[in-house]
């Protein structure tokens, strides 16, 4: 019985039962492709392990919210006048400590603090992470989908840190990703070689990877943003918007869904393909979200999975501009590739 058994397991390789027996695991993959380079020392891989740690623990945080009273406003505002609530500064805690404690930072940049965080020099690494630990947070009160977004540079000399060196454009970004709370948890990221998702698995604390190379669709049929704002958008932009819903040739309209967190938005639109947008307008010309640890990071996957990720400025892309602060803001424009470039036939006035 224990050979017809041993036989069984090496043809499915995978299962008995409903049992993994073979899991890819989110510490197994990254080991994996550590090993396609020889001259690798791992640092990404303990750093890409500790960030999984810190989504870990927000997820935990984030699932008995209720119970452990961590719902409601700290009474704080963080650097870009936003009110902080409870889930968000003990998120930041979590990220800020983990990656500290893993010894692959010099330095971070986050949305909850004003001026850059310098690690111990005891406790320096190569990379500098740019995070914003609980995106979406004015939805954690009443359960909609959240997340934690991050992105990874390379420090590119030696010596003292500083804020300056934590200014560099999206085009150097070593790895990015984000991690939505929402029906299940998962763990998104790219090293700049496809995207890969990963669903945390409660039974084991484990992130298994269930979305091997995650491609957006080339054409979707969903346009997402605030349209609350129409009315201080640019006339091309709310052109665009009318023939969404009243398309020129008579056909079906785009459907219109809008979270109000990135990273449940821009999840969607990789899934189903369409875009998402948050431009420029009258009263913010530079738009809302902050360029280093939200549009960089969600650009960098976007193209990672075939998209196209700019800024309406031009046919500039979003990972081509280059910081002047630490909490710069920028327009971003994201998603399937033809909807993009129908938006920017638009923008430049040609449709």
């Amino acid at each position: 019985r224990i050979q017809i058994l041993f036989e069984q397991l090496k043809m499915s390789n995978t299962k008995i039962g409903d049992i993994s027996t073979d899991a890819m695991t989110l510490t197994r993959f990254m080991m994996e492709e550590q090993q396609k380079y020889p001259q690798a020392s791992g640092s990404l891989t303990l750093l890409l392990s500790s960030l999984a740690t810190a989504c870990k623990a927000t997820e935990a945080a984030v699932r008995k919210a209720g119970i452990a009273q961590l719902y409601g406003i700290s009474g704080d505002t963080n650097t870009t006048g936003d009110e902080q609530k409870k889930l968000d500064v003990l998120a930041n805690e979590l990220f800020v400590n983990l990656l500290k404690s893993s010894y692959q930072t010099c330095a971070m940049v986050s949305e909850e603090n004003e001026n850059m965080i310098e690690v111990p020099v005891a406790k320096h690494g190569k990379y500098i992470v740019c995070f914003d630990p609980l995106d979406g947070s004015s939805n954690i009160d009443c359960l909609v989908s959240i997340g934690s977004i991050f992105g990874i540079y390379r420090r590119e000399k030696e010596g003292h840190v500083s804020k300056e060196d934590c200014l560099l454009p999206g085009n150097k970004l070593a790895a990015a990703g984000y991690c939505v709370f929402g029906t299940a948890c998962m763990m998104v990221f790219s090293t700049g070689n496809g995207v890969n998702g990963f669903t945390l698995d409660p039974s084991i604390g484990e992130f298994i990877l269930t979305a091997p190379n995650m491609t957006i669709p080339e054409k979707g049929k969903i346009y997402s943003t605030n349209e609350g704002n129409a009315k201080y958008l640019d006339n091309n932009l709310q052109r665009y918007l009318n023939d969404c819903k009243f398309p020129k040739d008579g056909g079906k309209p785009m459907s219109a869904r809008y979270v109000g967190s990135m990273v449940a938005d821009v999840h969607r639109t990789i899934c189903y393909g369409g875009v998402f947008m948050y431009p420029g307008n009258s009263t913010a010309p530079n738009g809302k979200l902050r360029l280093l640890y939200e549009c960089n990071p969600m650009a960098f996957i976007v193209e990672q999975a075939g998209g196209l990720a700019v800024t309406g400025r031009g046919d500039e892309r979003v990972l081509d501009v280059v910081p002047s602060s630490l909490h710069q803001r920028a327009p971003i424009y994201l998603g399937s590739k033809k909807d993009i470039q129908t938006i920017l036939t638009y923008l430049r006035g040609d449709a």
